[in-house]
């Protein structure tokens, strides 16, 4: 199965002047498609969706976006437009790791790791970034190991733990890895935090059929629950949503959304046969 993932940001109807402002600063990137409930976007070349959902579910720093960019100048400049506004979470400086870094909260509340690639050839790079913290401190590897169980195309790029004789010995200092030959980036973070996943941030499968469906379904919901309309949490608690590839364009179109919303907003998993897409 090579379904795409690809993050959803949840706003408090801001969808549309979020993804826009986004769009507008990042390098090959636009809007494909636009409704009252969602926006989907591409931002530096990858997909990502935002939401008009209202304020049920706050964003948290357990997942932001990671943005490489390929020199300093760059860098700062996205940094400068995004913290308008916002508040700096790890200010922008020299660290250890990279020439120029740092974690923001933007004005819409999305997170964002911001950091100079070293680069020169133009590239932006755009990763949802999983933060362990809590009681899923030291997790990270192991939910790793879960979702390379239940997707294809799944490669280790980086595996940086704690070293020996550090009080976090054997956890997740880095890791980048790809699942469907989507990139993301998890860690585990000391220290003490007061947020964990949330619906705020999810992870979207586009299934194109039922089979892919109740696969995705039934490995991500064990040890999890389910939610209603496609959602669900695995079993570290990060929200997922799994629907069928034609939703996205049955509910851009204004004379069949209603009823298509209305045929699938008591359902739990999708269940393709029972949408109304007459």
């Amino acid at each position: 199965m090579t379904t795409p993932v690809y993050p959803c940001l949840w706003f408090d109807n801001q969808a549309q002047e979020a993804s826009s402002i986004y769009c507008s600063l990042f390098k090959n990137s636009r809007i494909i498609s636009e409704s009252p409930v969602a926006v989907t976007f591409e931002l530096a070349g990858k997909k990502h969706m935002a939401l008009n959902g209202g304020p049920m579910f706050p964003i948290t720093p357990a997942i932001s976006l990671f943005a490489t960019c390929d020199s300093v100048e760059e860098t700062d400049r996205i940094w400068n437009e995004l913290v308008k506004e916002g508040s700096v979470l790890i200010p922008i400086d020299t660290y250890p790791w990279s020439e120029r870094y740092g974690w923001l909260k933007d004005r819409f509340g999305m997170t964002w790791q911001i950091s100079s690639s070293g680069r020169k050839d133009g590239e932006q790079r755009i990763v949802p970034s999983m933060l362990f913290v809590g009681e899923l401190f030291g997790k990270a590897a192991e939910a790793i190991e879960f979702y390379f169980g239940i997707f294809d195309g799944v490669t280790t790029l980086v595996m940086e733990k704690y070293p020996a004789g550090d009080d976090n010995e054997g956890k997740v200092l880095y890791s980048e890895f790809t699942l469907n030959g989507a990139d993301l980036v998890a860690m585990d973070g000391p220290g003490e935090h007061k947020y964990s996943f949330t619906e705020g941030v999810s992870l979207v499968v586009e299934c194109e059929d039922q089979t892919e469906i109740d696969h995705y379904w039934e490995k991500l919901t064990e040890g999890g629950e389910e939610s209603m309309c496609g959602w669900l949490k695995d079993k570290f608690g990060v929200s997922w949503q799994v629907f069928p590839k034609i939703l996205n364009q049955l509910m851009s179109d204004p004379e069949k959304a209603a009823r298509v919303f209305e045929s699938f907003k008591n359902m739990r998993k999708f269940e393709i046969d029972k949408l109304d897409v007459s």
